[in-house]
């Protein structure tokens, strides 16, 4: 019983960073149609904030809310200079962003140096759970990354900016028919999907040591994710997560890491073949 308790929070820990991390390739893919090989360096920027705020001092809290607004002007200034320009061009805008990513890591290393950067949590211990003790952080990270995703769902269903996302992704031709800046949609959606990647930087920080690389091996599952649940749509983005994220957690107590992620990549083939629009896909749009 403590295993399989312990198995399922491993798998919701896994499920939430997923989630977070997916949801800016999710607006790439369903919204601009770009394969952003530099989204983990999203990730990793966040988690570098809630470094950089406790070297001076800062708590961790004031680096969970730093680390997306980091992210987020990375996110931007890619979009401004580098994207704006490639949006019909969906093979240099591959090449372009694998270059920004190569970009971004070497900047982390100049600035910071190549020793990995310990992040200290905000909170100790672990906590009694009747049938098993599960480290508070854990505990903590679940919840938060819980919020963040029921905020987004808001955020695309309930507002004028999710309604406009929406629009653009099913046709953005009548879209900009209608008014609607299709250029302005792009970058703060752009921004937002890189800001939710820091947070997701900044909730795993402390699991793990910082380094600059440490975002490549989340934009891998991140693709996973999108692919297997359905680019633009929400639902097939936790669909994804819940899948990837489980498989994940539950072959890591039997097999060693790399051996976990041929199956997993074995399954996400497997399932693509099967529905070739994902598990949950909306045929373009953003719900």
């Amino acid at each position: 019983m403590e295993a399989a308790v312990t198995t399922l929070l491993n798998a919701l820990t896994l499920i939430g960073i997923l989630s977070l991390v997916g949801l800016g390739l999710t607006i790439s893919f369903g919204l601009m149609n770009v394969t952003n090989l530099a989204h983990g360096e999203f990730l990793t920027v966040g988690a570098y904030a809630v470094y950089f705020t406790q070297s001076f001092g800062g708590s961790y809290w004031l680096g969970l809310v730093t680390a997306p607004l980091a992210a987020a002007i990375v996110g931007c200034a890619l979009e401004w200079l580098i994207l704006r320009h490639l949006y019909e061009k969906p093979i240099a805008a591959i090449l372009a962003t694998w270059g920004a990513s190569l970009v971004i890591q070497q900047s982390l290393e100049l600035v910071f140096g190549l020793g990995g950067k310990p992040v200290l949590p905000p909170v100790q211990g672990a906590l009694d759970l009747s049938v098993a003790a599960y480290p508070a952080y854990r505990i903590l990270l679940i919840c938060i990354a819980a919020i963040a995703l029921g905020l987004v769902l808001v955020l695309v269903r309930r507002t004028s900016f999710g309604l406009d996302i929406r629009t653009v992704i099913q046709n953005r031709t009548m879209a900009e028919a209608v008014g609607i800046n299709t250029r302005r949609v792009y970058a703060i959606a752009f921004a937002f999907g890189a800001g939710v990647a820091g947070l997701a930087g900044a909730l795993v920080s402390p699991l793990t040591t910082v380094l600059p690389q440490m975002g490549v091996g989340y934009l891998a599952n991140a693709f996973f994710v999108v692919i297997v649940g359905g680019a633009g749509s929400v639902a097939g983005l936790i669909a994804g997560s819940t899948f990837i994220g489980g498989l994940t957690s539950v072959l890591n107590y039997q097999m060693s890491p790399s051996l976990v992620q041929a199956i997993v990549l074995l399954v996400a083939i497997l399932i693509v073949r099967v529905r070739p629009n994902g598990l949950l896909s909306t045929a373009g749009a953003l719900r």
